[in-house]
């Protein structure tokens, strides 16, 4: 019979129980027995206390008094199954397990000690283990409701671990957050699950979600090599290189072994020396030798997405400093996609942009550059991008005549004889209606880009661009009068523009007898 119901035993007499010899076996027997009926008697009523704080969910004060109990009568499966639970209920579940095994080896037929064992197992990912305990259960009791749940739940993660090994092998990582996180959910206190979710955020860009998961673990668990090589992952590819380093060194000083921490020390040390490498011949005049440096990082580790971004940015100012602006912009382009939010990146692009007359594309950038930044120098260029576009959506006077912005007096006025007797419509007029409307339309351009080039200060409006925010009308401007100025003469007998854009016109000879020769 068993300890267990040892208090229970009543303790039966013969009729010989009065004789002098049976009182003095029986005073003996009384000596050796009291201490330990005593101890159980004690344990009983330890545990009871025990079971009445695990009902008012004071497991910690239980499980003192369930080792009470234990340490009163050692031998009862029971205390070490209820200790069991209470360990479980404040998530220590290695001690739980190591009690439900106590309990087992000390009586093979405690089912509860099996399914106990089967849960801590689960919890803590030990998968396999789970199903073993609980198929033990089923071999002695195939009836076991709770245990077929469980096993039904323990095989379906098993499921999931294939297909969340099979999604780390393929570099998966969203896959194998997806099943990992089915995982989780039965098995919380796995730290290894977790640290393989905290990398898989980690390779996903999705640094405060794997810094969450590592921080955790880290605080149940101040060495694990793993976590903290997780950490230090997350904080190379945020670019804090000697933050870094420092974790990578502590996992390496505890684990020399640990194969991750020591290929990700090397990369960022690799990766350190070239970027500053690069710097290092920029700074020096060495353009291309720069640019070349910066070009070989970018291919040590296309992961760290941080650290690439400001190559990109660093090779394009190589390319500004070579003339190289729509080279300079694909860099730009590259660090943003990178990093959307480099401010530099998107600051540098929109100057490019700026630079090759791409006015559309710099107005958004600096949009974009005001919205991280509301600076006053910031909205100054927004406002210089979006008069650049206006600009450029108004006929370009100076393009018109074909000189430069800063062209003197003298070059605007020998480039518009050249450009009005170029198209004036006496030239043309043998040729076809369509060619004939094209030219008087070019005629009344270098017309009016003369009116205002000519005149200091319209000219001064146009080039400030005042004239977009007041008006500068030009409908009204007579080619003929401009010409009959210039040219000198009474004018055309018979050419006349009937408003704005031209309205037909028949030949009658230059002005005052000047003659010219068409090429």
């Amino acid at each position: 019979m068993s300890q267990e119901n040892m208090a229970d035993v009543e303790i039966k007499t013969s009729d010989g129980e009065n004789s002098p010899e049976k009182r003095e076996t029986d005073e003996q027997m009384n000596v050796d027995q009291e201490p330990e009926l005593d101890n159980f008697a004690k344990a009983d009523a330890k545990k009871q206390e025990g079971n009445s704080e695990y009902i008012q969910k004071r497991y910690e004060a239980a499980v003192k008094l369930y080792t009470e109990a234990i340490e009163l009568a050692p031998t009862l499966v029971t205390y070490y199954g209820n200790r069991s639970a209470a360990y479980m209920m404040i998530g220590n579940y290695d001690k739980a397990l190591e009690d439900a095994q106590t309990a087992i080896k000390t009586d093979e037929n405690f089912m509860k000690g099996y399914s106990r064992a089967a849960k801590c197992h689960l919890v803590m990912g030990s998968i396999g283990n789970a199903v073993n305990y609980l198929q033990k259960v089923l071999e002695k009791d195939p009836e076991n409701k709770d245990a077929q749940n469980d096993l039904r739940t323990a095989t379906k993660v098993q499921g999931y671990e294939a297909s969340a090994f099979k999604a780390h092998d393929e570099e998966d990582y969203r896959k194998l957050i997806y099943y990992l996180n089915h995982i989780l959910e039965d098995c919380p206190a796995c730290a290894l699950y977790k640290v393989m979710r905290a990398e898989a955020y980690c390779q996903m860009g999705k640094y405060s979600d794997a810094l969450t998961d590592v921080q955790n673990i880290i605080i149940d668990d101040p060495l694990n090599s793993d976590a903290l090589y997780v950490k230090g992952l997350c904080l190379y590819y945020q670019d804090h290189v000697d933050k870094a380093f420092q974790h990578f060194n502590q996992v390496l000083r505890r684990d020399p072994d640990h194969k991750k921490a020591r290929l990700a020390l090397k990369k960022a040390k690799h990766l350190q020396s070239k970027k500053q490498e690069g710097n290092e011949a920029f700074t020096g005049g060495k353009y291309q030798q720069a640019y070349d440096i910066y070009s070989e990082a970018l291919t040590i580790d296309p992961r760290n997405k941080s650290t690439n971004a400001k190559l990109c940015y660093n090779r394009a100012l190589v390319c500004s400093k070579q003339n190289q602006t729509e080279k300079a912009i694909e860099d730009c382009s590259q660090a943003v996609e990178l990093d959307p939010t480099y401010l530099k990146a998107y600051i540098k692009r929109a100057r490019c942009y700026m630079e090759t007359e791409k006015f559309e594309e710099a107005v958004r950038d600096f949009e974009k550059v005001c919205k991280m930044d509301r600076s006053r120098e910031y909205r100054r260029l927004l406002e210089e991008a979006k008069m650049a576009l206006k600009r450029s959506k108004r006929k370009d006077y100076y393009k018109i005549l074909g000189i430069a912005k800063g062209a003197t007096e003298d070059e605007i006025k020998k480039a518009y004889k050249k450009e009005a007797l170029k198209h004036h419509p006496d030239r043309h007029s043998g040729a076809t209606e369509e060619v004939k409307k094209s030219e008087e339309v070019l005629f009344k351009e270098v017309n009016e880009a003369y009116s205002v080039l000519s005149d200091t200060r319209k000219k001064a409006r146009y080039d400030s661009g005042q004239d977009l925010e007041d008006g500068l009308m030009m409908s009204d401007i007579d080619p003929n009068s401009i010409f009959q100025a210039f040219f000198g003469g009474s004018g055309f007998s018979g050419f006349n523009f009937g408003g704005p854009g031209g309205g037909g016109f028949s030949s009658g000879g230059f002005p005052g007898g000047f003659q010219f020769t068409f090429g």
